[in-house]
């Protein structure tokens, strides 16, 4: 809901301008004083502000020169007599947004305060648009809200997020790496009241314990070396919104303490504050590990998984739906199709029937990978299934797999020039397959073989390989320094 702060030292202006504007639908608050003003400014956040200009103790432009200070995003309109329009003007090179001369009618009012807000959310999404494109991951262009998929899960899936979204209450999503949680998660925004509102991520596990803390919050100037201007954080950017935290089992003890607060009491601090600001925003949490194991272990704080574990939301591995592959597949493809201007490729009744016998470890992020590998590596029009079975290694999807999963799998790719035997634990604990490659050199392979396709980008192979940023960066490390990897990588 639009916030309007009204300034006026008289009471009849006060009122008769608030009513007004409540009758506009608009939620009014009032304020005696510049002083008045300023302590509810610092308190939560208001959209416009309208103030007098003659005012004892503190002028309206001594109020519009301390909002500017405070948060120069904030329009402010001043209402001026008409023998005073000078210093209105002089109001407006100090900061202000706007003024109108009494007396006014409640159309010149109302039309005054949407020009305002125009620029309010021409401003904010600009912010926003800034904010989601310095942390935006790779994804394939359409597929953030897609639920691809007409299987008994995927349909039973999306009842869930439809029920959930009508709600406000605090989501938590959980499942495997590359199932979709995020995708699960902004169809929850999408189909919620607040839609219409901004929807701002966060990968938790790719930022130090500081710089989460000031990405969540915001900062006031000065509050640390570096801080040279007032930074809003997720919490407020998100305003009325939906704020995603992702991998939120990454967060530190101190700052899960922090963000209970929030979900607690509707309130945060700015790093560097000491006052107390309002929010409303909607918390969904994603996560791949198994909270309640991380709380019994002492990782997580009991009291936060409560919080967030309001509206539990599974999201169910690829292999549990792969009655959906082929139209996976073929949205995939479609997708890859349109990117690089080129026809949808095909793919035959055997690769499609190899596809639905393998167990999916990476879930539908794997099958994106190997659909774009397929379209792009594919000479004709048809992908083959002896294009793509290399790349479905048993090893890796017995990992994941329940035993009899794991079984079936190794039955189906059993050929002499795949066949695998995983060996007990030797020397330092490394499995050993059939005397051949270790898992950790297959994971390095798979490692390399995303930075490339990534270009080296960091936060787009994290993303994509369901890792954080920092666990990429310490095995990089570590295989530069057994010099096994190329030290540009």
């Amino acid at each position: 809901m639009t916030r309007i702060l009204i300034v006026d030292d008289k009471e009849m202006m006060r009122d008769s301008v608030a009513t007004t504007l409540a009758r506009r639908s608009y939620a009014v608050t009032t304020a005696m004083s510049g002083e008045v003003a300023l302590q509810k400014l610092a308190q939560r956040q208001y959209d416009v502000v309208i103030t007098d200009l003659q005012m004892p103790s503190m002028t309206g432009i001594e109020l519009v020169e301390a909002i500017q200070r405070i948060d120069e995003s904030i329009p402010v309109i001043v209402m001026t007599a008409y023998g005073t329009i000078e210093t209105a003007v002089e109001a407006m090179k100090r900061g202000a947004f706007d003024y109108i001369t009494k007396p006014f009618t409640g159309d010149v009012l109302t039309v005054g305060v949407e020009r305002a807000l125009r620029h309010v959310r021409l401003a904010r999404e600009n912010e926003v648009l800034r904010t989601e494109t310095r942390d935006r991951v790779a994804a394939t262009p359409g597929s953030r809200h897609a639920l691809i998929g007409d299987g008994a899960t995927m349909t039973d899936l999306r009842d869930q997020i439809q029920r959930i979204a009508d709600s406000h209450g605090t989501v938590l999503v959980h499942g495997e790496s590359g199932a979709g949680k995020e995708i699960g998660a902004r169809a929850i925004h999408a189909q919620s009241p607040r839609r219409d509102r901004p929807l701002l991520a966060l990968n938790c596990a790719a930022l130090s314990t500081s710089l989460l803390e000031s990405e969540l919050f915001g900062h006031e100037k000065g509050a640390f070396t570096g801080a040279d201007r007032l930074r809003k954080g997720r919490f407020e950017l998100a305003e009325g919104g939906t704020l995603l935290l992702d991998e939120i089992s990454e967060i530190a003890p101190e700052v899960q303490a922090k963000l209970l607060r929030v979900l607690q009491e509707k309130s945060f601090e700015r790093v560097g504050s000491s006052t107390s600001r309002e929010v409303d925003v909607r918390v969904i949490a994603t996560t791949n590990r198994d909270l309640p194991t991380e709380v019994r272990a002492g990782r997580f704080r009991q009291d936060l998984y409560y919080r967030l574990n309001v509206l539990p939301l599974r999201i169910p591995a690829l292999r549990e739906h792969l009655e959906d592959i082929s139209e996976l597949v073929q949205y995939f493809l479609s997708q890859v199709a349109t990117r690089e201007g080129k026809p949808v490729k095909q793919v035959d009744d055997e690769a499609l029937q190899v596809l639905r016998e393998y167990t999916w470890p990476g879930n539908v992020r794997e099958l994106q990978n190997i659909c774009e590998r397929a379209s792009v590596l594919t000479a004709g029009e048809t992908i083959r299934a002896d294009l793509i079975r290399p790349w479905l290694d048993p090893r890796l999807a017995q990992l994941t797999a329940t035993p009899d999963e794991a079984s079936a799998t190794a039955a189906r790719s059993a050929i002499p020039s795949q066949a695998v035997e995983v060996k007990p634990f030797e020397g330092d604990g490394v499995i050993v397959c059939d005397g051949q490659r270790t898992l950790e050199d297959i994971e390095r392979d798979v490692i390399v073989a995303t930075l490339q396709h990534h270009n080296g980008h960091r936060q787009r192979s994290a993303a994509a390989l369901g890792i954080g940023v920092r666990t990429l960066g310490l095995k990089l490390k570590k295989w530069k320094e057994q010099q096994i990897v190329s030290q540009t990588l």
